[in-house]
């Protein structure tokens, strides 16, 4: 059975892309080159634009609970 490939972190998906855009912005890539980096690119941003949600949610729930924490401290304390 094959594993499925881990996804890299957040900095690492930028760093790479970061590299992908300079070497695409030299215009020195062969075409099919240059479409492969665009492709890998598309990729990148989508795995960094997904783990920036997920990250998102995770600060929502934190300030939910931190509020509804504080909520009940003061009702308990009227």
């Amino acid at each position: 059975m094959a594993k499925r490939k881990q996804p890299q972190t957040f900095e690492a998906s930028l760093s790479e892309l970061e590299i992908l855009v300079d070497s695409m912005e030299s215009g020195d890539l062969p075409l099919d080159e240059a479409l492969k980096s665009f492709e890998r690119g598309i990729e990148l941003t989508r795995q960094c634009q997904l783990q920036l949600k997920e990250a998102e949610q995770k600060v929502q729930i934190l300030t939910e609970k931190r509020v509804d924490a504080e909520l009940e401290s003061f009702k308990s304390n009227e």
